[in-house]
C-alpha cells in the first residue's frame, strides 16, 4: 500500500514539474519512486522515507554542476537579448518621413512602422534613427546622435 502512495506522490511531483521551469521538483518524484521500490521490497516506512530523502539529495547534488554551467551559458547569450529585447536600442534607417503620426524604418535589414517618440521631431529618409521601444508592430524612434 505505501508503494502506492509513494507511486502517486512522484506522478503529483512529476507533473507540478510540468508547470514550472527549475527542474527542482523532478528530483523528489526521482526520491518518492526510488522510495516506492523500497516499499515494494518491503522496507519499513522509516526506511522508505529515508530512501526518498538521500535519493532526492543525491540527485540534487549529482545535478547541480550541469544545472550551474547552463546558468553560464544562459548568463552569457542573455545579454544579446533576442525578439524585441535585441530590437530595443539598435539603429535603423529611416524609409519614409517618420513622425507622430507614423512613417517607415529599416531595423537589422527588416522594414518597420515607425512612430517619432517624441512627436515634435520629423525624421526625414536617409536619416539615421536609435530604436527607443517597440509597442507592438511599432518601432518608437528617436534621433541618433552616434
Amino acid at each position: 500500500m505505501e508503494a502506492v502512495l509513494w507511486i502517486v506522490l512522484g506522478v503529483v511531483l512529476a507533473v507540478a514539474e510540468i508547470f514550472t521551469v527549475s527542474l527542482f521538483l523532478i528530483m523528489f518524484a526521482v526520491g518518492a519512486f526510488a522510495a516506492a521500490g523500497a516499499a515494494a521490497l518491503g522496507a519499513s516506512v522509516p526506511v522508505q522515507a529515508l530512501v526518498f530523502a538521500v535519493v532526492s539529495a543525491l540527485t540534487l547534488v549529482a545535478s547541480r554542476p550541469a544545472v550551474r554551467r547552463h546558468r553560464e551559458k544562459t548568463a552569457q547569450t542573455d545579454d544579446d537579448g533576442f525578439g524585441l529585447q535585441s530590437i530595443e536600442g539598435a539603429n535603423a534607417l529611416v524609409l519614409e518621413q517618420v513622425d507622430a503620426d507614423g512613417g517607415m524604418v529599416k531595423i537589422d535589414g527588416e522594414m518597420w512602422t515607425a512612430r517619432s517618440y517624441d512627436g515634435t521631431q520629423v525624421f526625414e529618409p536617409g536619416e539615421r534613427v536609435r530604436v527607443i521601444q517597440v509597442k507592438g508592430v511599432t518601432a518608437l524612434v528617436w534621433r541618433d546622435d552616434i
